[in-house]
């Protein structure tokens, strides 16, 4: 036996499973998930910027028209993508500051043995 969907409840898990894949694609681009099709961890945060803008821009343009649910839903995923996205750039920053010492102190060592 076969159930039975009503159009509205197809299109909302449709559009649950949207944001899901969404949600998905941001946190395997934070570095976060491995990569499926290479079995690596990949970080391109560019990419997911991208994916999180997409979420956003879902949001806005479904604003209205989403169930109490599937609105509160879009809503926790972009808040956890966003603060996710805070927190691996500010890693990277904090790494490449590190990495920008290191080669000051390493171009300062230099200078001092070559005076």
């Amino acid at each position: 036996m076969t159930t039975q969907y009503t159009p509205e409840q197809m299109h909302s898990a449709l559009f649950l499973n949207l944001v899901i894949s969404l949600q998905a694609a941001a946190y395997q681009q934070m570095g976060k998930m491995k990569n499926p099709a290479t079995d690596k961890v990949e970080k391109d945060m560019d990419q997911a910027q991208m994916s999180i803008d997409m979420i956003a821009m879902l949001k806005a343009k479904t604003q209205g028209n989403l169930s109490k649910e599937e609105g509160e839903f879009i809503s926790q995923v972009l808040r956890e993508l966003q603060m996710n996205y805070v927190a691996e750039s500010n890693k990277e920053q904090s790494a490449q500051s590190k990495s920008d010492a290191g080669k000051s102190e390493q171009n300062d060592s230099k200078q001092d043995a070559q005076s």
